[in-house]
């Protein structure tokens, strides 16, 4: 299987009273201090956005039609457990017809 790279993105996230995050491209420059939640609704879009851009190439490549404006809503969490381990719980809920696009897809898949 042969890998075409779609999207590539780099940033650099400082902490402490004057972090923030900045893309390469000057795209993105966010200050905020460290521990923050706009990280999560950082997280939370971005990962969406990558979710319903794979959703949308999934469409394309078989030839199905999505609904005008779908809709994913990302919901984020940061649970610290007794081991001082970090980690992050995402959960998705979809709108305008995206579920029925996705049921289509996986029967197409079949």
């Amino acid at each position: 299987m042969t890998h075409k790279v779609l999207f590539t993105g780099k940033t650099h996230n400082t902490n402490g009273r004057d972090g923030g995050a900045r893309s390469s491209d000057g795209f993105l420059d966010v200050k905020m201090k460290q521990p923050h939640p706009a990280a999560e609704n950082l997280f939370g879009a971005a990962w969406s956005a990558c979710y319903m851009g794979a959703i949308e190439v999934a469409a394309s490549q078989r030839q199905i039609k999505l609904p005008a404006g779908i809709a994913v809503d990302a919901r984020m969490a940061s649970v610290r457990s007794d081991f001082m381990t970090v980690s992050f719980v995402l959960g998705l809920s979809f709108g305008n017809g995206a579920i029925r696009a996705l049921r289509s897809m996986l029967r197409s898949a079949r």
